[in-house]
């Protein structure tokens, strides 16, 4: 016997329907699994990677270690991301200039406070990376600063770019990549503050618009006491002594109102620096303080940077303090 079926219109229908959404289906299984994927990439190397903590109208994220976020403060100022920082920058009447060490050393109450006091803006132009005069010269050139009174590590004097310095400064595409980090934060901030635990929590670093300084979480534990090697490296003193005098001769300041330093850490090279100094004929304010401790190996942690500075405005303050009373401290 020839059994046929017949499909009645209900069923036909169905199965156009079906046939016809499959498509659909596919495409948003895909979907989904891109994002989610793309999530994932943000959350484990993007800047996802890191919390929110540290936001405020003041204080933007400066470094998120990710892979693919990391560095942001280089090209920030660069290419003049955030503007109210670089006019914070330029009208400040002291500026500090060296590496992260030196922006660690002096991120505190300490100097707030001191400069409170003096009713005078100071502002943190060091960066991460080891960053020196290679980097922080040129940016100078763009910022036309205002400063009376320059306080920078002896370290700054070495002439070496860093990654992220070479990237900002040589780099095509550099200043849309940049872009992108900037208007990451944009998104990054109400999200991992509304539900945190959508974000991980790698070591992030936050930076002041007004005056530059750190802040970050650092672990409850010292990573290593602070140390002095007391070699004397001939190498270096000439190299950053011929380095600071083509520096120092176009920073318009008189050379009493630059102010030298070195900060503590692990194996601080303390007699290079004094060689330094002395070859350039200025004096090093770099004051002992006991028990000092860094809270990674390098930079020195809260309690010690407080010390530590605390006892540097003790022994440079009247310098400082002089340079910024004296209207004619810029020569013009």
């Amino acid at each position: 016997m020839d059994v046929r079926i017949i499909d009645t219109p209900d069923v036909v229908g169905k199965r156009r329907v079906l046939f016809a959404t499959r498509p659909t289906i596919y495409v948003l299984v895909v979907l989904t699994a891109v994002l989610l994927s793309y999530a994932y990439t943000l959350r484990t190397t993007g800047i996802f990677s890191c919390q929110a903590g540290g936001y405020s109208s003041d204080y933007y994220l400066d470094y998120c270690q990710a892979a693919a976020y990391g560095d942001y403060e280089h090209g920030a100022f660069w290419f003049d991301l955030e503007p109210s920082a670089l006019s914070f920058a330029s009208k400040a009447q002291t500026l500090f200039l060296g590496d992260s060490r030196l922006q660690f050393a002096f991120s505190t109450a300490a100097t707030s406070g001191w400069f409170s006091n003096a009713t005078s803006p100071y502002y943190l132009l060091g960066f991460g990376y080891g960053a020196n005069v290679a980097f922080e010269g040129e940016l100078l050139r763009k910022l036309n600063p205002q400063a009376k009174v320059y306080i920078m590590s002896v370290d700054f004097f070495e002439r070496s770019e860093s990654p992220p310095a070479r990237e900002v400064m040589h780099t095509a595409g550099a200043r849309s990549r940049y872009e992108v980090k900037r208007l990451w934060q944009l998104v990054h901030e109400p999200i991992c503050k509304t539900i945190s635990s959508i974000c991980a929590d790698r070591y992030a670093l936050f930076r002041s618009r007004e005056t530059g300084a750190y802040i970050t979480r650092e672990s409850g534990s010292a990573s290593g006491p602070v140390s002095y090697d007391n070699l004397v490296h001939q190498d270096i003193v000439k190299n950053r002594a011929e380095s600071a005098r083509d520096f120092l001769s176009h920073l318009p300041v008189k050379q009493e109102c630059v102010v030298l330093t070195q900060i503590p850490t692990v194996k601080t090279n303390n007699k290079t620096a004094v060689a330094v100094a002395t070859a350039l004929g200025m004096n090093l304010v770099m004051p002992e303080v006991e028990g000092l401790q860094t809270f990674d190996g390098v930079h020195l942690n809260r309690s010690s940077a407080e010390r530590w500075s605390k006892a540097f405005f003790e022994a440079a303050g009247a310098q400082i303090r002089k340079c910024l009373d004296d209207s004619r401290a810029v020569p013009r």
